[in-house]
């Protein structure tokens, strides 16, 4: 395809001819990205169309040189000599190339946990892990007697460009530390906090393209330095044994670090990710993934770097596709426990292969800062690939009419809000006899303990005649009552009472997640179940006690003692119905490259049945969907199988159209699965 086409091409068509480009095409559109993003900071195709690029390229041929050229160009011409910089004045130097002292690489990427925990296998002892911010990498070097003498940017990752005239002015930035004698250089990065590019939007298209013009403006006076931050992430020139030493030296320097985790457990590592994921839409900067990197000093140099990242580290991207769509409206949806929680209503929107029509608020703050209005137009994300995120308002709607807050619930209860740690909350002021937080908890239980065939429906229908109001009672529920119900006969009827009768003994871990407090999930019910072993000392827990388990922190010892205790008459009353299982819990499913992955079956199987197929499937952490959809990673093929099914020819026009699903035989079947187990 003719360059000049390439370097014009919007992102709707890039994504479009995807698949059909040649390794020149990509090679060219990656140069551009790089060009646009890193010297004129402009950008115009996507973070993760840009990563799809590189992906593409790098299975074409992984030795492309533009691969391990990535990032922006240096200052050009001759670089400064650490000489020459303490002879010039900062205003001199402005805009020359600077040689780093030591090279400023690139990070590795991953894009989900299997890879992660690849990565992992490779380190020993703990991990940092820290936000990867959507700024500008930059290099603050101190001399002997704690002088800020040079500040550059990472450039080339060998050269940058002299910036320090403008850093001198950015609060976060010391112009003199006590160095205790020795050359001491901070890396990190230039950034605008959201909160601060309010003042300037309406301008400037994002945060970051207004830092890197900020920062590189040659007439000082003009240069809004000053409203720019710092997140000093390493240090360079002092001996350290790890990297908390690292960040505990920043702080007493006069730097500020963001919050970073140090995790000892590795089944902790995908936690973290969900965590700033989660929170992404809450903090006052923009990240576009997760660092992680090896606690131990000794480990980093033993694992050493490559000519383009060093192996101790890793950037676990979010990876989502992004578009603009219109807001329709705003519903208010009513949690199990009484949480009424802002959706936006979204005009259908194609993302990662899905259309689009909903994505949660998460809460009252959220919904303030955004400011939405009837109408309006929003930039929508699928966070990690997978969950739907209003980022910001691109265009006000007509009349830029705000959405009110509701005074009341839908069950006619009044609204009340809450202040919690991570923002404010809407809650209804009566959530144990509001209707709709009575079908939610109802749900939640007999999704948790595996009670099927009590969908939404069936739970409204008993709820509305008057048979449930709280979990305890799907254990006095009668073929006689059920069968009264609309359309449910009593064969119907029996099936739901065989299946509760099914269930009156459960594991603790799932009666403990099942009761629907807030924090205690599968993996902290899990933990709980394993530490200490009976129900009986779970409930007589300390917030302390909690708190000094690995992976327990202050709100979540918080919320479940006092959810323990709010759910006090609940449990007893289970109990009467239900026989717990104590102890140690069973080991999960066994952690594959399978995990996540899903399989379809047509055909007939010669090996083996299909149901014993689909159970090793799942026992490896994979998934049996029913049918075939562009979401699809596998459909096997029966080796007894002669004329093409419907399963095999739906897959096939899904492939032909772009859909990454694989058609395989029982033999690769067998192989990615190491065989079926007796």
């Amino acid at each position: 395809m003719q360059k000049s086409k390439l370097e014009s091409m919007q992102e709707a068509e890039v994504k479009q001819h995807l698949k059909n480009f040649s390794e020149q095409d990509l090679v060219t559109l990656i140069e551009r990205c790089n060009r646009e993003y890193w010297d004129e900071h402009n950008a115009s195709l996507s973070d993760p169309l840009y990563d799809q690029l590189v992906n593409r390229l790098t299975r074409l041929n992984p030795n492309a040189p533009v691969l391990h050229a990535m990032g922006p160009s240096g200052g050009g011409g001759d670089a400064l000599s650490a000489d020459a910089v303490d002879h010039m004045k900062p205003a001199e130097r402005f805009g020359a190339s600077v040689t780093h002292k030591r090279a400023m690489l690139s990070l590795d990427k991953c894009y989900s946990e299997q890879e992660l925990l690849k990565w992992a296998k490779k380190i020993k002892g703990g991990v940092i892990v820290m936000p990867k911010m959507d700024g500008m990498a930059s290099s603050m070097r101190y001399d002997a007697k704690g002088r800020l003498v040079v500040a550059a940017t990472r450039g080339s990752g060998s050269q940058g460009e002299d910036i320090t005239m403008n850093v001198l002015d950015v609060p976060d930035i010391p112009n003199k530390i006590k160095s205790g004698g020795v050359e001491v250089e901070v890396r990190g990065e230039i950034f605008m906090r959201l909160s601060t590019f309010q003042k300037f939007k309406g301008d400037y298209s994002n945060p970051r393209n207004l830092a890197a013009g900020s920062i590189k403006q040659k007439e000082r006076k003009k240069s809004r330095a000053k409203h720019l931050s710092f997140y000093a992430y390493d240090v360079i020139g002092p001996e350290f044994t790890d990297e908390r030493e690292k960040f505990d030296y920043l702080k007493k320097i006069g730097f500020a670090p963001e919050e970073v985790d140090f995790i000892d457990d590795r089944t902790q590592l995908q936690a973290a990710y969900e965590r700033w994921a989660a929170n992404r839409a809450t903090i006052d900067y923009e990240i576009d993934g997760v660092v992680y990197r090896a606690l131990s000093v000794a480990v980093q140099k033993k694992l050493g770097e490559t000519g383009h990242h060093p192996r101790y580290a890793i950037a676990y991207k979010f990876q989502g596709d992004s578009g603009v769509t219109e807001l329709k409206g705003i519903e208010w949806s009513v949690s199990r426990t009484g949480m009424i929680t802002p959706v936006a209503l979204l005009e259908p929107i194609d993302l990662s292969g899905a259309m689009i029509g909903r994505a949660s608020l998460h809460n009252l703050s959220i919904f303030k800062r955004l400011e939405l209005t009837q109408g309006c137009r929003v930039e929508v994300t699928r966070r990690g690939g997978v969950i739907p995120n209003v980022e910001r308002v691109t265009e006000d709607g007509k009349g830029a009419w705000l959405f009110d807050i509701p005074d009341t619930c839908e069950c006619g209860a009044p609204t009340k809000v809450r202040k919690k740690r991570d923002g404010e909350f809407l809650w209804c002021a009566r959530p144990g006899g509001c209707t709709l937080s009575v079908y939610g908890e109802l749900e939640h239980f007999a999704k948790v303990v595996d009670i099927q065939g009590f969908g939404p429906k069936v739970v409204k229908l008993a709820v509305d005649a008057g048979l449930m109001t709280s979990p305890v009672d799907y254990f006095t529920l009668t073929v006689d009552g059920l069968s009264q119900l609309e359309r449910m006969g009593k064969k119907s009827a029996q099936n739901l009472v065989d299946q509760v009768n099914q269930h009156r003994q459960m594991p603790m871990w799932v009666f403990l997640q099942a009761l629907g407090i807030d924090t205690l999930g599968k993996q902290n019910a899990r933990l709980l179940a394993a530490e200490f072993k009976s129900l009986d000392r779970v409930r007589r827990l300390e917030r302390e006690q909690l708190i000094a388990i690995k992976g327990i922190a202050d709100a979540m010892a918080d919320a479940i003692v006092d959810g323990l205790k709010a759910r006090s008459e609940l449990i007893d009353g289970l109990l009467k119905h239900v026989t717990l299982i104590e102890g140690e819990p069973e080991p999960e499913a066994e952690s594959s490259e399978l995990a996540g992955k899903s399989f379809v079956f047509t055909g007939s199987l010669q090996a083996f049945a299909r149901a014993k197929a689909q159970k090793r499937v799942r026992t490896l952490g994979g998934e049996t969907p029913s049918g075939v959809n562009k979401t699809l990673n596998y459909l096997v093929v029966g080796a007894g199988k002669a004329a093409k099914s419907s399963k095999q020819k739906k897959a096939e026009k899904l492939i032909s159209s772009g859909a990454p699903i694989e058609v395989i035989g029982e033999d690769e079947f067998l192989k990615l699965i190491g065989g079926i187990d007796d």
